[in-house]
């Protein structure tokens, strides 16, 4: 925990995951702003956590617009951000068996997904990823243009610019309080009790308790885990090359990382906000699956984790003004997609909370305001 020498910003963000530390140093460059942490170090739950891939294919249309529309500055960030490069060439590939051909034939035909991928049938999938097995594959949708995100240095790099611009870091600092009163909100954490003008929500599986803490309507966002090991390859392959490699109907995943082999069953199981633990069972179906779909013989485990991915019920982020109180903004909801759409997302809130037009940048990709308001949920009927 720091001490903080001034308690009065312009701007309060809460939570220095990937969505906390994008936005507040978007906003540093033309407001006084504070950023609070719960643990001892930002990145330690879901940001910490992600399988780091960028893929433009992934997620609904918005969602994949928004990758869209991050992907300049994930290859070409700012003179100074990082000292090395942000991303690196990866590939995506989408397998099917032969019962699931229609669902990766239509996949193929949208027309944001054509242009970006290639057709491969089950020999040349294989060749470029001989793991999976010859009787398992009819296909594949190739996506060469994906990219392996080095999350850190990308977080890193966010919280490197907030500082130069001034900002305030505050970790061990969790939120015990937050109130709205003559045009202030008072927070009042660990590190002290803080004044601001607007609050911004950016604390990923507990955004819905933080909301509440302010006064807002909760339910909008919900947190699932999701599990991932790690285990030793084929040791007469040779891995780095071979691409992310996801079931078209995400039943498991897996990729190359580091030497090894990330897989994940791809599982969704609905929990609480927490420290996420994988669980014995995921973790024996991950390994179940990916070892059905290849010829994989995963004789140990070389380490599990699990992280928490939380959604909306739309499956769109939130990213925009609370709807019933002032100076209360929300960036949440990201789900699997937050790391890759962190660059356009900050800069779309940004842009809203200083009254701003959406950005062409956005709007050239067919984004608006309106796609990540939280006004849609009163548009909808309750799930």
């Amino acid at each position: 925990m720091i001490t903080v020498p001034d308690a009065t910003f312009d701007i309060a963000v809460i939570g220095a995951g990937m969505a906390g530390a994008s936005i507040a140093s978007a906003l540093s460059s033309t407001h006084r702003v504070l950023l609070l942490e719960r643990e001892d170090q930002p990145s330690y739950h879901a940001t910490g956590r992600s399988a780091a891939v960028f893929t433009a294919i992934y997620g609904n249309e918005t969602v994949r617009a928004l990758s869209r529309a991050s992907r300049d500055f994930l290859t070409t960030p700012p003179d100074g951000f990082a000292d090395h490069a942000l991303a690196s060439p990866l590939g995506n590939m989408l397998v099917a068996r032969a019962d699931q051909l229609g669902r990766l034939e239509a996949f193929f035909e949208r027309p944001d997904i054509a242009p970006l991928t290639t057709w491969m049938d089950a020999a040349a999938t294989r060749r470029l990823c001989p793991l999976l097995a010859e009787p398992y594959v009819a296909a594949s949708v190739y996506e060469p243009g994906a990219l392996a995100i080095d999350v850190d240095a990308l977080q890193q790099g966010y919280l490197r610019a907030f500082r130069r611009n001034g900002g305030t870091l505050a970790t061990q600092s969790g939120l015990e309080g937050l109130d709205h009163q003559d045009g202030r909100w008072t927070l009042r954490s660990a590190a002290g009790v803080f004044t601001s003008a607007i609050v911004v929500n950016a604390a990923g599986a507990w955004a819905d308790r933080v909301a509440a803490m302010a006064g807002s309507r909760a339910g909008y966002v919900q947190p699932f885990r999701r599990t991932a090991v790690l285990v030793d390859p084929p040791a007469d392959m040779e891995i780095a090359r071979w691409p992310f490699v996801m079931d078209i109907d995400e039943d498991f995943y897996f990729k190359p990382d580091a030497g090894a082999l990330l897989l994940s069953p791809a599982d969704e199981t609905a929990c609480e906000p927490c420290d996420a633990q994988p669980d014995e069972w995921d973790i024996a179906v991950a390994v179940d699956r990916i070892c059905t779909a290849t010829t994989l013989q995963a004789r140990r485990v070389r380490h599990s984790w699990a992280g928490l991915r939380t959604f909306t019920r739309d499956r769109l982020p939130i990213a925009g003004p609370d709807c019933d109180l002032p100076g209360f903004y929300w960036l949440a909801g990201q789900g699997g997609y937050g790391i890759q759409t962190a660059p356009a997302l900050a800069q779309l809130l940004a842009a809203r909370i200083r009254d701003e037009a959406c950005p062409e940048a956005l709007r050239a990709e067919g984004i608006s305001y309106a796609d990540t308001s939280l006004k849609r949920f009163r548009l909808q009927p309750a799930a």
